[in-house]
């Protein structure tokens, strides 16, 4: 289906950071691009727009939303509220199986290369997907789907603002909040598994704040 092509093109695009933060996003130029009419780029537009990748304009179109729009601030106190708490009751409540299920997804993520040579700067999915099954799984422990699915909308809408304070901060140790992570999770000490993830996901709204 055109449609789900353009969408997964553009979704793709704007996740690699094709368009850079505040830019327009053109039917017209798109649809040249593609190949497609004006209807199947719109509706890949309304697309990414439902998911926090894409700004629709009143009169002015679309466009990529820009670093300093206050959801990404939002979202991060969000997650900054929920996240710890929900950790605190996974580590409560987490069994044997859910121990062996952080290990392995942080010996995942460890283990995989953010960046190939022939990427650049941009992401790998195998690591953007070993990073968000790694935090995940800190959370399964919880047993509480709906919290669970609370995180998953809000990682989903967070992803491209954590994407873009990545490539802004470079010289952050990303691997070592993700071991502090584990290993407080592991040891069962709740106070501070809370803080080292608070800690983490305000370093990524940080990276976000303006020049």
């Amino acid at each position: 289906m055109l449609s789900e092509q353009v969408y997964a093109h553009l979704r793709e695009a704007i996740m690699r950071g094709d368009h850079a933060p505040g830019t327009a996003l053109k039917p017209h130029e798109l649809a040249k691009e593609h190949g497609v009419s004006l209807a199947v780029v719109r509706e890949a537009l309304v697309r990414v727009v439902g998911e926090g990748l894409a700004d629709r304009l009143p009169n002015r179109g679309f466009a990529v939303p820009a670093f300093s729009d206050r959801r990404w601030q939002e979202i991060a106190e969000a997650r900054r509220t929920v996240e710890p708490v929900v950790l605190r009751l996974s580590i409560e409540r987490g069994d044997l199986d859910w121990e062996a299920r952080v290990r392995a997804a942080h010996h995942r993520l460890a283990r995989t290369p953010p960046f190939e040579p022939a990427e650049g700067e941009h992401y790998t999915r195998a690591w953007a997907q070993a990073h968000r099954d790694f935090h995940r799984a800190l959370l399964e422990g919880c047993g509480n789907p709906v919290l669970l699915e609370t995180f998953d909308r809000m990682w989903t809408a967070s992803e491209l603002a954590r994407r873009w304070s990545a490539l802004r901060t470079p010289d952050r140790d990303h691997l070592g909040e993700h071991r502090r992570l584990e290993e407080a999770a592991l040891a069962r000490d709740a106070d501070a598994a809370a803080e080292a993830l608070a800690q983490h996901l305000t370093l990524t709204a940080a990276g976000l704040a303006e020049d």
